[in-house]
């Protein structure tokens, strides 16, 4: 492996999702709503950065690829959970991020299954990730701007201001997680379709005598699928 600069960006992803979780280990809210805010954000801005500088400066590589999708999944799936546990296992939570994490689990046994097979990145996958990242982002804001219950507020303007706003992005954020969630189910069944014609044409040769075959490219890993 080549430590190129999006490579770094990549690696860097992929420490910086446990530390969105980590965040509420070590500090009090809502401090630790907005240090994961922080750093999910960041996080979220290299997901676009390393791509483009992989293309700009001629340093695509096959780890870049492969780390680039499991580090969107690492950052998507521990903040959903954290997600889950900070709204208190609320039902309009609590659904879109198990229909979201149980795609990503089947979509990667599928490629797993596949091998070598290549099934392409549609735009839509593409738009249900950055969708995700997204809610995340303005779910996790909801709590970094909220006034803390039963504390007494310094200026009372301002924190009835920030209640208001916290409840603003608690509702978009909710609104955009639930419609990833479609694009999820959507992109997740168009992924299907087209690895189910694989497995049928396997089962007909192996049922055949004949090796399952298979297309002599490795998996596109693109962000968003």
């Amino acid at each position: 492996m080549t430590w190129t600069i999006p490579n770094i960006l990549s690696v860097l992803r992929v420490v910086a999702a446990p530390c969105v979780a980590l965040a509420f280990a070590v500090f009090d809210r809502p401090d630790a709503d907005r240090i994961a805010l922080l750093i999910f954000a960041c996080a979220a801005l290299t997901d676009y950065f390393d791509g483009q500088l992989a293309r700009s400066l001629g340093q695509e590589s096959a780890f870049g690829k492969m780390l680039d999708p499991v580090a969107d999944k690492a950052m998507v799936s521990i903040a959903l959970a954290l997600l889950v546990a900070l709204f208190e296992m609320h039902w309009s939570i609590l659904v879109p991020a198990a229909i979201i994490m149980l795609r990503e689990v089947l979509i990667s046994g599928l490629r797993e299954y596949l091998g070598n097979v290549k099934l392409d990145v549609t735009r839509l996958a593409k738009w249900k990730t950055t969708l995700q990242m997204f809610a995340v982002g303005m779910l996790l804001a909801y709590g970094a701007v909220r006034p803390i219950e039963g504390a007494e507020p310094r200026n009372p303007i301002l924190s009835d201001m920030l209640f208001y706003v916290s409840v603003g992005l608690g509702a978009i954020g909710t609104l955009v997680l639930w419609t990833a969630t479609w694009f999820t189910i959507i992109t997740g069944w168009d992924y299907f379709r087209k690895g189910l014609a694989y497995i049928r044409d396997g089962e007909a040769a192996v049922a055949e005598g004949a090796p399952r075959t298979a297309a002599p490219e490795s998996p596109a890993r693109e962000p968003g699928e």
